[in-house]
């Protein structure tokens, strides 16, 4: 339960209608092994007890004493597992019966929820009121409003949802996850149809995505009766929209893992999560804060599909995403031109696309798309010769502009020495590309824009010259992380028809990344290579994501890292970067203080006025405190 993350399980176990003492043995026997795996929230099937195909036997009672008689059995199984376990069974209260969840913990029965909403007519609704009944000689608390919070995790706190409700208008879910339920147990019963299998792993999906919550549902399996259905055993986890864990075999067992501080991250940015537990009755339980092996798998690139094969739409969309905006920013300005400067680097080649797609979108010629190239005092024949065929290739208008006699007299003009290599010497040659590139637009008489290139990764390491590449009139990339950048632009190399085209582009990729201000080596090959400096741009957006975008610790970062990047990088090459990232996120903030205008691509940005904000003379010392403290 460590770093937030939250073994749970839900089984459908083969069960028998109408045997709740063999039902519970077969219960006892999967929370024997959930117990082993370390689960803390566990989750059986509606009426798991009985049954739920029992019928008009619902009213009889001796089947209603018999399934209480198994919920002490299996309470009295859960003592000493520091585990939350929900199971089905029906409950009588006065002249009615309700269909309920049973929450046991550690040899008690915490409390029992009743289904708010009922499709069998052998049930009765439960309502928001929290009253008491006695079972085994101890009160028991009942109603629909009740909330199961850990004693040793704050953020976890459990609500049950039984069959119907699901799919009622306004699921109980919503009130529970406004309450602060962070993880739904959702209690199911339906039967197996020719689309069960894709409706309700997708329902319950879109359930954890839209109440940002952790959703553990199981079905009954095989053991229920054949009479009008057959059952599948359907469980699965799904976790802010995501599905981590769907399984379907009649007996049927998944376990993972949640992240609480993951959906907890996601709920502080929403500003629809200020609900009120006040009208809900909290239980508490669990005892110790255990470290939770972790089974689910953690990509490299957050910021790309989680499966490779979809990779291909989502560059496709992100394009047209780019290119729109673009569009709307020239049709809004008048403007017929692009004009954008061309390294031979990622970047800026994805830059030129996106200007070349945006033109065949307006409808203006190719050729009205001007790609610069700069060369100066780091400039390769690599880089060069590729900018240009990539921009040739896309029909744009190509202009070689050499800077280096201009970046000369600019050192003459501050009585700086070239052969002093310093900041100065670098960041003069990207102002001047800067400047050249506005003029050009400016001189265009019917209207010319300066297309950025620099790409949200960029922007968040401060990898970048202040009012030099750092600035343009329109940055396409903003909202792109250097992932997502090499994921379009592969997109492109992949899907063209143009082999010229898709050479040059593949190059480009295999090109280190670089800005090219430090002469190149006696080889003429790139001797400033970006990664050297500030880390791998792979590692760089994952810290990203979790640290920066999620607000997760440096030591739960650290660990995910781990996880995801241990076939590459040794843990203390992982710290190192990851002091070094934070290092760089709170000293170049002044320059994220002042971004020009670029699309949002994903659920984050670091726009100024819309996206992630921080002081710029912010200290990072408690981060430092933070990663120096790791093992």
């Amino acid at each position: 339960m460590k770093d937030g993350f939250l073994k749970v399980a839900a089984a459908a176990p083969m069960l028998r209608p109408a045997d709740p003492m063999y039902n519970a043995e077969q219960i006892i026997e999967v929370m024997k092994k959930a117990d082993k795996e370390g689960v803390k929230v566990l989750v059986f099937p509606e009426l798991s007890l009985t049954g739920a195909t029992c019928g008009d036997l619902f009213y009889q009672n001796t089947l209603l004493r018999g399934a209480l008689a198994a919920l002490e059995q299996v309470a009295d199984a859960s003592t000493g597992m520091d585990m939350l376990i929900f199971v089905g069974l029906p409950v009588e209260k006065g002249a009615k019966v309700y269909d309920c969840a049973a929450a046991i913990s550690d040899g008690s029965v915490l409390g029992l929820v009743p289904a708010e909403n009922v499709s069998d007519k052998h049930f009765t609704a439960g309502c928001d009121c929290v009253t008491e009944l006695y079972l085994f000689d101890e009160p028991v608390l009942f109603g629909s409003k009740l909330l199961f919070d850990s004693n040793v995790m704050p953020d976890l706190k459990v609500a049950a949802q039984i069959g119907a409700d699901a799919d009622a208008p306004v699921a109980p879910a919503a009130a529970h996850a406004l309450a602060g339920a962070t993880v739904i147990a959702q209690l199911s019963g339906f039967q197996m149809s020719m689309y069960s299998a894709g409706v309700m792993p997708a329902s319950i999906k879109e359930q954890s995505r839209r109440l940002m919550a952790g959703y553990v549902m199981a079905a009954p399996g095989f053991g229920e009766s054949s009479t009008d259905a057959t059952y599948s055993g359907l469980c699965a986890v799904t976790e802010l929209g995501r599905i981590l864990a769907c399984k379907e075999d009649g007996c049927t067992y998944v376990s993972t893992e949640l992240d609480i501080e993951l959906m907890v991250a996601a709920r502080r940015k929403a500003k629809s999560f200020e609900g009120c537990a006040c009208e809900y009755t909290e239980l508490g339980w669990g005892e110790e804060l255990a470290e939770t092996t972790l089974t689910r798998p953690f990509g490299k690139y957050p910021y790309r599909p989680a499966d490779e094969k979809d990779y291909h739409a989502a560059a496709k969309r992100l394009l047209h995403m780019q290119a729109s905006a673009l569009v709307r920013r020239m049709q809004y300005a008048n403007l017929k031109h692009s004009v954008v400067g061309i390294s031979g680097g990622v970047d800026s080649t994805l830059a030129v696309i996106i200007c070349a797609e945006a033109a065949k979108m307006m409808g203006l010629p190719k050729d009205t798309v001007t790609a610069v190239t700069m060369p100066c005092f780091g400039t390769t024949d690599r880089t060069k010769s590729n900018a240009i065929i990539v921009s040739e290739q896309l029909g744009a208008t190509v202009r070689v502009i050499d800077i280096g006699e201009s970046v000369m007299q600019h050192f003459k003009d501050i009585d700086h020495d070239p052969e002093n290599r310093n900041v100065v010497y670098e960041n003069a040659q990207a102002r001047e590309r800067t400047q050249i590139l506005m003029d050009i637009a400016n001189g265009f008489a019917d209207g010319g824009i300066h297309v950025g290139t620099e790409d949200m990764s960029e922007f968040a390491d401060g990898w970048c010259t202040y009012n030099g590449d750092h600035i343009s009139m329109y940055d396409v990339n903003a909202g792109s992380t250097k992932t997502m950048v090499q994921m379009v632009v592969r997109y492109v190399a992949e899907t063209t028809d143009d082999k010229v085209l898709a050479d040059a582009l593949f190059d480009v990729l295999d090109t280190p990344v670089s800005p090219e201000l430090l002469p190149p080596t006696r080889n003429g090959e790139i001797a400033q290579k970006s990664e050297e400096s500030v880390g791998p741009y792979n590692l760089q957006d994952f810290f990203l994501y979790y640290l920066v975008e999620q607000g997760f610790a440096p030591g739960k970062v650290l660990r995910l890292a781990d996880i995801a990047y241990g076939d590459e990088f040794d843990h203390e090459t992982l710290k190192k970067w990851l002091r070094s990232y934070c290092k760089r996120l709170f000293s170049q903030q002044f320059k994220r203080s002042c971004l020009q205008d670029g699309p949002t691509l994903v659920n984050f940005s670091l726009s100024p006025r819309t996206g992630f904000l921080m002081p710029s003379d912010g200290s990072p010392e408690l981060y430092f405190a933070s990663v120096d403290a790791l093992e």
